[in-house]
């Protein structure tokens, strides 16, 4: 081995392990600074956000969102009149340069937005800070190739979002699967060694424990049955959720001062639906625990489902910014269980409504991201049910994955003969 050849490589794994601890410290930054907006909106000590929302008054219940949105608005207003803020997966895939300060502070407002109600997923934070913060870490390290701080910079997204939900395979298999798109050796590797990393930091906060929590219940192999007829109810669900997003999403970026009142509308607008629907506020977990706890009941699960993408296309449109994991995820725990519900209802079944429910969410989630096998692992590792109701949500998420490609496929126009020339 070359010197050269070995001083690359040590330059690499000092930057992995950095990566993987700052990009925890990233992860438990954008959480502490999570739950001091929520205790603030809601005016609560302890427990969940639900419960927060539940004891909170009806006023603050109504403004707490508006004025937490009118926050996030004028600092947007102030930074995107300045910059632009790019996507962290195109900025990765593209090999541009970090905006590291934008990225930063567009990562705290989106918190805040989230903190105070917004109907959006809080995981893009802690993924732009910690790409944020590695960056920095690279910058003492310019040996390394183009390639390396690539596969860098997707682990530390990935580890970012480990670290706030304590999912260490989950946030490698996001790096590798979502950000690159490979199966390279040297990237899951990488990407295994920083997310563990990660979780391991943000553990001060989530104290190694699954964020939801799974009931102790019987259970039997016979699911497996159910997550095949899930399937194509998760393909419509999230091929809605999808379109949906997309054209609610502005087709430039919100620059100018109607960013105000448009977010502090739609703060409005979630914080009076509060009042009947307390687990519509936040990104989703709320409806998570819910389904979990099987107090979703059937009018309620319908109207979650229509509700939650609504309120998701809502605050997008009014040109807030933050994850579509959560509330997609949320949407397909809606979505199964309301199936779960309806046949129970129709057949007088007693189907286990929470593993129907994370199936639900595992297909849709499979149908937004495109990656399968990360929906079901990210779904487990949440929840940390039975290791064998791993299978369900994999079949759900598979087959709702596969008839995507079987209708994307029908939906391609055949290509156009050339003309015959004499």
């Amino acid at each position: 081995m070359t010197p050269t050849f070995v001083r690359r490589n040590l330059d690499f794994f000092c930057a992995v392990i950095a990566v993987g601890l700052l990009a925890g410290v990233a992860g438990l930054t954008t959480s502490a600074v999570l739950r001091f907006v929520e205790h603030l909106t809601y005016h609560y000590t302890f427990g969940t956000l639900l419960a927060g929302i539940t004891g909170s008054s009806p006023v603050r219940r109504a403004l707490g969102p508006m004025i937490g949105a009118v926050v996030a608005a004028v600092g947007w207003w102030l930074l995107r009149r300045r910059t632009k803020v790019p996507e962290l997966a195109q900025t990765v895939a593209r090999g541009e340069r970090v905006p590291r300060l934008t990225w930063s502070v567009d990562a705290l407002l989106q918190v805040v937005l989230v903190g105070s109600g917004a109907s959006l997923g809080r995981e893009g934070a802690p993924r732009q800070f910690a790409a944020a913060l590695g960056d920095v870490a690279l910058g003492w390290l310019r040996r390394l190739p183009a390639s390396d701080r690539q596969i860098l910079l997707a682990c530390a997204a990935g580890a970012g979002l480990g670290a706030v939900y304590a999912v260490p395979l989950a946030g490698a298999l996001f790096s590798v699967r979502i950000v690159l798109k490979t199966w390279r050796l040297r990237a899951l590797g990488t990407a295994l060694i920083t997310s563990s990393l990660a979780v391991a930091v943000g553990s001060l906060i989530t104290k190694d424990r699954p964020v939801l929590n799974w009931p102790n219940l019987g259970l039997a192999p016979v699911l497996t049955g159910h997550a095949l007829l899930l399937a194509p109810v998760a393909l419509a669900v999230g091929l809605a959720f999808d379109r949906l997003m997309a054209a609610a999403r502005p087709a430039r970026q919100l620059r100018t001062w109607v960013l105000v009142p448009a977010l502090a509308a739609a703060g409005l607008v979630m914080g009076v639906l509060s009042h009947w629907w307390p687990e519509l506020p936040g990104n989703g977990r709320s409806i998570l625990t819910v389904s979990l706890a099987s107090g979703m009941t059937l009018s309620g699960a319908a109207l979650l489902l229509v509700l939650k993408p609504l309120l998701t296309a809502l605050f997008l449109r009014a040109g807030g910014a933050g994850g579509m994991l959560t509330p997609s995820l949320a949407t397909g725990a809606a979505a199964g269980s309301l199936m779960a519900l309806v046949i129970d209802w129709a057949l007088g079944t007693h189907l286990h409504l929470p593993t129907v429910s994370l199936a639900g969410a595992a297909g849709v989630l499979a149908v937004t991201q495109g990656s399968p096998l990360w929906a079901a692992v990210f779904v487990w590792e949440l929840a940390e049910p039975p290791l064998w109701l791993f299978q369900i949500f994999l079949v759900t998420a598979v087959g709702a994955h596969l008839l995507k490609v079987v209708a994307s496929v029908r939906d391609t126009p055949p290509p156009t003969p050339y003309p015959r020339t004499r």
